[in-house]
């Protein structure tokens, strides 16, 4: 635990002096950015309890010691993305569009990256993408919301962040847990530490193509298979709505 953390400190350095953050971290943020980020973080976390419980799938030995920990863990985080569009919804309104929307291509390389470890390396290394996650608000949210509030960002529009610097300490206990548990060999540890690196690297580009997505929009069209699977349950139980 103590070596992935000091990777970790090392990251979050890495992290905070890209472009996207440097952005966030002078006050140079704008309303339509943070509008911008909401939107992704709405389709990066929709994806994630999903992709904590496909980890499982790949547990063999003790492993699956921790299947029923992975599994409440992923269910704390249903309901997440609906935070990240709240908060939207704050500034627009309307924001139904946004769930039937494809994401920006960023953002699903960032979601895919986290699969990709669990499916085709090792899926202890999924822990890496974990930790960024869990850790960063933590370490560093609260600093993260003043900044934005004193760029102008109403606080009733930041339940997302908020929510994430008070439930991931108890969230970064169990990554003590994990860690201890399923980090068994000199491999899963390197898995952890470039899963982590790589998480934070996909995590710049998806701010980056947010913030640009500002002035450059790009239209990437609609997610018909999510838009299909909508109308047929509403068709199916008008009252759904």
């Amino acid at each position: 635990m103590q070596a992935i953390k000091s990777v970790f400190a090392d990251v979050l350095r890495d992290f905070e002096q890209s472009p996207a953050m440097q952005k966030i971290l002078s006050g140079n943020i704008t309303l339509e950015h943070y509008k911008s980020y909401l939107r992704q973080t709405f389709h990066y976390t929709r994806e994630n309890p999903q992709i904590q419980a496909q980890a499982t799938v790949y547990f063999r030995g003790t492993d699956r010691d921790f299947i029923k920990m992975f599994y409440k863990h992923s269910i704390s985080e249903i309901g997440h993305d609906e935070l990240a569009l709240n908060d939207l919804k704050f500034f627009i309104g309307d924001v139904n569009s946004i769930r039937t929307e494809n994401p920006l291509p960023a953002t699903i390389a960032f979601n895919a990256f986290a699969t990709y470890q669990i499916t085709n390396r090792n899926p202890i290394g999924y822990l890496g993408y974990l930790f960024f996650l869990e850790f960063l608000p933590t370490s560093s949210g609260n600093q993260y919301i003043q900044i934005l509030e004193n760029a102008g960002i109403p606080k009733e529009a930041m339940s997302f962040l908020i929510e994430h610097t008070e439930v991931d300490v108890y969230q970064n206990k169990l990554m003590e847990k994990y860690v201890q548990g399923l980090v068994l060999t000199d491999a899963d540890l390197h898995s952890v530490i470039y899963t982590m690196k790589g998480s934070a690297k996909l995590y710049v580009e998806m701010l980056n193509a947010a913030f640009a997505q500002v002035d450059n929009p790009v239209g990437w069209g609609v997610n018909y298979f999510e838009l299909e699977r909508f109308d047929k349950a509403r068709k199916q139980n008008p009252l759904q709505e």
